[in-house]
C-alpha cells in the first residue's frame, strides 16, 4: 500500500534534485571559444646603416600575434554580471605558445560601469589601435608610436614603451552616455620590494564614439621608470572619421622621459587611409617621429636626444576577404631613418644600426573565429 507513494515521493524529490541542478547549471558562466590566426611570408632587410654596416636581407615566417581565447559571463542579478577572458598566444611559424599571455582578466560588469583585475593592455594603448590598421602586423605603427611595444610586461621589464599589455592591472572602464566613455587603470607597484624604487603605471583614456566620429585623448604615467623620484609620461590625441567607402584617422603624441641625466621628449604623428577598393580594400599608414629633444644621455627604447634623430615610416597594403572570417593580405612596409636614428619594426624587428632603414615586404593570411 505504501510503496506506490513512496516511490512517487522519490521520483518527485529526484526530479527537483534535477531541476535544481539544471537551474545552478543555466546560471554557470556563458562560455565562447574564439582566437584569430595570422601569419605572412616576409622578405626583409634593412639599407646599409651609417657607420657602414649592411644588414642584408632575409625570407622568414612571422606571426603577427595569433590569439586563442576563452571568454565568459555569469548574471549575478539585476544589470551585474560576473566576467572572465584567458586569451593565450599562439605561434603558428614556431609551434610556441603561452597560456594566459595576452588579454586575461576577472571582475564585474553593470550599470556603474566595468571593474576587473588581470592582464591587459592598458587604456593609453588601446585608445588608438584601431586607428592603425596594420596593428599588430609587423608593419604596425608601434615602430614610431609608443615607442615600440611590450606584448607583456610589468613596471620594471620595460621601461620604454607606452604601448604595451601591463602585468598585475587594475583597469576601471565607465559605461557609454551619449557616445562619452572613459577608462583608468593601476599597474601595481608589487616591484617596491625587489628593487631600490617604488615603479608604477597609471593610465588614462576618454572617448567620445557617436556614428561615423570616434574622438579620443590619452595619458599615461610610469613612475620612477628610469630612475628613482623622477617620472617619465605620455600624451596623445586622436580623431576617425568613417566616410561611407573611406575611413581617415589621425593622432597626435608627446613622449616624456625623465633619466637620471636630464629629460628626453619626441613628438608623434600618425596618420592612415582604408579606402574600400573592389572587393576588399587598400590600406595606407604613415608615421613621423620628430628629432629626440633634451639633456638626457640615454637612448630609451628606440630614440635618444640629438639631430638627425627622427624617422618616418610608411605602409601600404591591400586587404582581400575570402570570406567574412578569413582574409588574404600584402603590404610593403619601410622606416627611413635619419642618420643618427634607430628605429626598427616592433614586432618581428630586425636588429638595426644607426641610419639603417628596415623594410620588409609580406603576403599573409588570416582567420578569426
Amino acid at each position: 500500500m505504501t510503496i506506490a507513494p513512496m516511490r512517487q515521493r522519490a521520483w518527485l524529490l529526484a526530479a527537483s534534485a534535477t531541476a535544481c541542478w539544471a537551474g545552478q547549471a543555466g546560471a554557470q558562466s556563458t562560455v565562447t571559444l574564439y582566437g584569430r590566426l595570422n601569419t605572412a611570408l616576409e622578405y626583409a632587410r634593412a639599407n646599409t646603416a651609417t657607420d657602414g654596416t649592411h644588414l642584408g636581407g632575409t625570407g622568414r615566417l612571422t606571426n603577427n600575434r595569433s590569439v586563442f581565447g576563452m571568454r565568459g559571463e555569469e548574471g549575478l542579478g539585476g544589470s551585474l554580471k560576473a566576467i572572465w577572458q584567458i586569451e593565450s598566444n599562439l605561434s603558428l611559424d614556431s609551434g610556441q605558445g603561452q597560456i594566459a599571455g595576452r588579454n586575461s582578466r576577472i571582475g564585474l560588469q553593470g550599470k556603474a560601469g566595468t571593474l576587473f583585475m588581470g592582464h591587459w593592455q592598458t587604456p593609453y594603448t588601446e585608445a588608438t589601435a584601431g586607428y592603425d590598421p596594420y596593428y599588430p602586423t609587423t608593419a604596425g605603427y608601434m615602430a614610431l608610436m609608443g615607442n615600440g611595444s611590450a606584448s607583456s610586461t610589468d613596471n620594471v621589464q620595460d621601461t620604454s614603451s607606452f604601448d604595451r599589455r601591463q602585468k598585475n592591472i587594475l583597469v576601471y572602464k565607465t559605461p557609454s552616455l551619449a557616445g562619452f566613455s572613459g577608462a583608468a587603470a593601476w599597474g601595481i607597484n608589487e616591484e617596491k620590494i625587489s628593487v631600490p624604487r617604488n615603479p608604477g603605471l597609471y593610465s588614462f583614456s576618454a572617448a567620445y564614439d557617436n556614428g561615423p566620429l570616434n574622438v579620443v585623448l590619452a595619458y599615461e604615467l610610469h613612475q620612477h621608470y628610469q630612475t628613482a623620484g623622477r617620472h617619465d609620461d605620455a600624451m596623445k590625441a586622436g580623431v576617425s572619421y568613417k566616410f561611407p567607402s573611406t575611413t581617415v584617422a589621425l593622432i597626435y603624441e608627446r613622449l616624456h622621459y625623465r633619466t637620471a641625466t636630464g629629460d628626453l621628449t619626441r613628438n608623434g604623428y600618425y596618420a592612415s587611409l582604408v579606402q574600400k577598393l573592389g572587393p576588399g580594400s587598400m590600406r595606407v599608414g604613415f608615421a613621423l617621429a620628430g628629432n629626440g629633444a633634451g639633456n638626457a644621455t640615454e637612448t630609451v627604447g628606440f630614440f635618444r636626444s640629438g639631430g638627425e634623430t627622427g624617422a618616418t615610416q610608411l605602409t601600404v597594403g591591400y586587404d582581400y576577404p575570402l570570406s567574412k572570417r578569413t582574409a588574404l593580405y600584402a603590404f610593403y612596409s619601410r622606416i627611413n631613418n635619419k642618420r643618427n636614428a634607430i628605429y626598427d619594426f616592433a614586432i618581428n624587428e630586425l636588429g638595426v644600426s644607426a641610419g639603417a632603414d628596415p623594410q620588409t615586404f609580406a603576403l599573409g593570411m588570416r582567420h578569426v573565429f
